[in-house]
């Protein structure tokens, strides 16, 4: 999960990075730094001598004529940022904070579609957004004040791909946009959603934030695919703040990711599953744990106690029943 101490290290250029910031650095791509003229780093066959890369002129788009969009030519690549689902409490949501990855599922009362899932990723520490229009990649600031619920969104930049995909357009997202003055955040089931808000306080936008607070906890693991786990020790833990998890097989310890991808409902995956390798005189399971968490695509909270875990087949491959251990 990319963090503000991340973001730090990535504008030092790694001298002020931990362990875990340099780990994240090297796994994903980091939300848009401001282009800068940057010095080459001396090489034995310059003798220590510098060389500076020419400045880039910018170019400037016209939005319209009180506003001005300018970019320099690495700003496009910049802008390409990868989703990755960012969770907070209930408490930041009642107190108005928009954080993290939003699907946009309908502009203009018409379903959101495009080539791309369309999504916003709101970055509180930066002011900005970012996210996919339905086919281009889209860059903006905001200024958002809790207390009268009021948002707007500015300098609207976005890569320009020709697009093929019926269906809302980025440029009618683009629009939309424009036109928010106001939100309202609400829950609809287990999920949380947001209306933008036009002058006339009606909505232009609607986005969704899964949810999926459910997973945190201790968990044993009851059954793996139709086998049921009589293991005591079988226990996975789920972090989704920090997007890990880490438990024990029964024998061994094992920890890895947890992601998330709005694009699929409910759609969860664990990746870089590292697991100890004690020799133990009873493994039973161990594999099919393993293959298990491999597989898993989705997750369902059948109640507050018991979460079933789907592969993209929807078949069951885990069921988890909340631990009673502290």
């Amino acid at each position: 999960m990319i963090t503000a101490a991340s973001l730090v290290c990535a504008a030092s250029a790694l001298s002020s990075c931990s362990v875990w910031d340099k780990y994240i650095l090297n796994k994903r791509d980091v939300p848009a730094i401001p282009a800068t003229n940057k010095q080459e780093k001396p090489s034995a066959a310059t003798d220590n001598k510098t060389t500076t890369k020419p400045t880039a002129k910018p170019t400037t788009t016209e939005k319209n004529p009180q506003e001005t969009t300018t970019l320099l030519p690495g700003d496009r690549e910049q802008l390409a940022v990868r989703k990755e689902q960012k969770f907070f409490t209930p408490e930041e949501i009642k107190s108005g904070v928009l954080r993290g990855d939003w699907s946009i599922e309908s502009v203009l009362h018409k379903t959101a579609v495009g080539e791309k899932a369309p999504f916003l990723k709101f970055v509180p520490e930066q002011k900005r957004i970012y996210g996919n229009n339905g086919c281009n990649v889209i860059n903006a600031t905001y200024t958002i004040n809790p207390a009268d619920s009021t948002l707007r969104f500015g300098n609207i930049a976005s890569t320009m791909m020709l697009c093929h995909k019926e269906g809302i357009t980025d440029t009618e997202i683009n629009v939309a946009l424009d036109a928010v003055r106001y939100y309202v955040v609400e829950m609809r089931g287990n999920d949380y959603w947001v209306q933008l808000l036009g002058a006339d306080h009606r909505p232009v936008m609607e986005l969704m934030h899964q949810n999926f607070q459910f997973l945190n906890g201790t968990w044993n693991i009851a059954a793996v695919g139709s086998t049921k786990i009589d293991n005591p020790d079988m226990k996975i833990v789920i972090d989704v703040d920090e997007g890990k998890i880490h438990g024990n097989t029964g024998c061994n310890i094992f920890n890895g990711i947890l992601e998330t991808d709005m694009e699929t409902p409910n759609s969860i995956s664990f990746s870089e599953i590292g697991v100890t390798k004690m020799a133990c005189p009873d493994a039973k399971g161990e594999m099919e744990l393993m293959v298990a968490l491999e597989e898993a695509s989705s997750a369902r909270a059948i109640s507050s106690k018991e979460v079933i875990l789907y592969d993209s087949q929807k078949k069951a491959v885990m069921r988890l029943v909340r631990s009673t251990d502290k």
